[in-house]
């Protein structure tokens, strides 16, 4: 198993938008996320909105997402 597998993605919706690119997701299984824009999006200069449908890769240690697609 290498590090891809090992890490959870999980689907959410855009609740709330905080500064400095950080976002508040609530997920499918209703629990609310800490979430950053993930490197690629602001390379590629993605917006998310609120009310957006993400995917979310989850921190082993249950600390901040990071925001790696727009749905």
């Amino acid at each position: 198993m290498d590090e891809t597998e090992a890490i959870e993605s999980i689907e959410g919706r855009v609740t709330e938008a905080l500064p400095a690119t950080l976002f508040r997701i609530k997920t499918t299984d209703g629990k609310e996320v800490l979430s950053y824009l993930g490197g690629r999006m602001r390379i590629h200069k993605i917006k998310v909105l609120v009310g957006d449908k993400v995917l979310v890769q989850l921190d082993p240690y249950g600390g901040k997402g990071r925001i790696i697609k727009r749905l």
